[in-house]
């Protein structure tokens, strides 16, 4: 429906024309494990593929995992293997998703150094760095933070934009290749 179009409208990402979504349906997911798994009603027939991001009208689902000609399974973000490169949406400090499998609704985000300014509220969006996910998507904001006074990095708690416990409709996001091709080059040129 076009209604499912407008909410993605106002995460402002279809004006970047090198991205297409392909509407899904959620027909299992589980969040009460600690490596939590979606199931889709799209698959290799519909041009799904492995590392494909899954998002949902408010923010980032997932990663697909696996494909069947008709299904797909995805990664959640609520699975403890899950690693996703976020960064602060006013600030540009990235650092690595996952999550410690003990409440469905938050996340945390590592390696941010101790330097970097933060408060709670602070948007947390993908980076665009991966070819998984184009940058600016939203994930969640900052609820809490903390610093271990032998640390450099903060331990931070992301509330999810997503309610991964109800997620019925999803988007399976596709990048064009020539993006892709230039997230990748400015992957590999990124290495030290």
């Amino acid at each position: 429906s076009t209604d499912a179009f407008q909410t993605i409208d106002s995460l402002d990402i279809l004006e970047k024309k090198s991205v297409y979504f392909l509407p899904a349906k959620v027909i299992n997911n589980n969040f009460s494990k600690s490596k939590n798994q979606l199931t889709l009603n799209k698959g290799s027939n519909d041009s799904v593929y492995i590392d494909m991001g899954v998002i949902a009208p408010k923010g980032i689902v997932g990663i697909v995992s696996h494909t069947s000609g008709n299904f797909s399974s995805v990664q959640s973000v609520l699975n403890t293997r899950s690693q996703i490169v976020a960064k602060f949406q006013k600030t540009n400090h990235f650092g690595t998703l996952v999550w410690d499998a003990k409440d469905p609704h938050i996340v945390q985000l590592k390696e941010i150094p101790r330097i970097a300014p933060l408060q709670r509220g602070d948007t947390i969006v993908t980076d665009g760095k991966s070819t998984i996910f184009p940058e600016g998507i939203p994930i969640g904001t900052v609820v809490d933070f903390s610093i271990a006074p032998d640390s450099d990095y903060y331990q931070i708690d992301i509330r999810l934009f997503t309610d991964m416990t109800s997620v019925k409709h999803v988007y399976l996001v596709r990048r064009n290749k020539a993006e892709e091709i230039k997230s990748l080059e400015m992957e590999a040129n990124n290495v030290e």
